[in-house]
């Protein structure tokens, strides 16, 4: 009988423990192809092959994201600030610095590559709610912007310590 107590024991840890690990925070859907956030962030960068250095231009559409992940870790590690300064971008190496111009209305912003995305078909850069809010496209949602490459990312992993008491 104690036996079997230590292995149900056991099973119930197995599960509370597989209950604790977080989920990705993008998710494939079936039928779609689309890739987890994980497979995303373990593509070879453009950068890894040259192709990138400071002083180059991309162009594309941007959107912003907040509330819904405000608080919680990015892809490098960081706890994410909706209202800091900060971008989302599908290969650039982390901590890349790039100078992003809202191109409707010319308005410009230094940003830092801190998490993978945007993870919709046409947009190249995903930005904090307060980088979109400076650059005055929160009412459009989206926007096409210019991203020059200032400094290329050493794509290093942020470990978030907890609160200290």
């Amino acid at each position: 009988m104690s036996g079997i107590r230590s292995l149900a024991l056991l099973v119930m840890l197995a599960i509370l423990a597989a209950a604790c690990v977080s989920s990705p925070r993008y998710t494939s859907r079936p039928g779609k192809g689309a890739r987890s956030k994980t497979a995303v962030a373990s593509r070879p960068s453009a950068a890894a092959s040259g192709r990138i250095r400071p002083g180059t231009v991309l162009s594309g559409v941007a959107s912003f994201y907040g509330s819904d992940f405000h608080g919680k870790q990015t892809a490098n590690g960081e706890i994410f600030d909706m209202y800091g300064v900060s971008a989302a971008h599908k290969t650039l190496p982390f901590n890349t610095i790039a100078r992003v111009t809202n191109l409707a209305n010319r308005k410009q912003l230094i940003v830092r590559i801190n998490d993978r995305g945007p993870f919709i078909k046409g947009r190249m850069l995903d930005l904090s709610y307060g980088a979109a809010l400076k650059l005055g496209f929160v009412d459009q949602g989206t926007t096409r912007v210019r991203v020059e490459i200032i400094e290329v990312g050493d794509n290093l992993f942020m470990k978030h310590l907890p609160n200290q008491p």
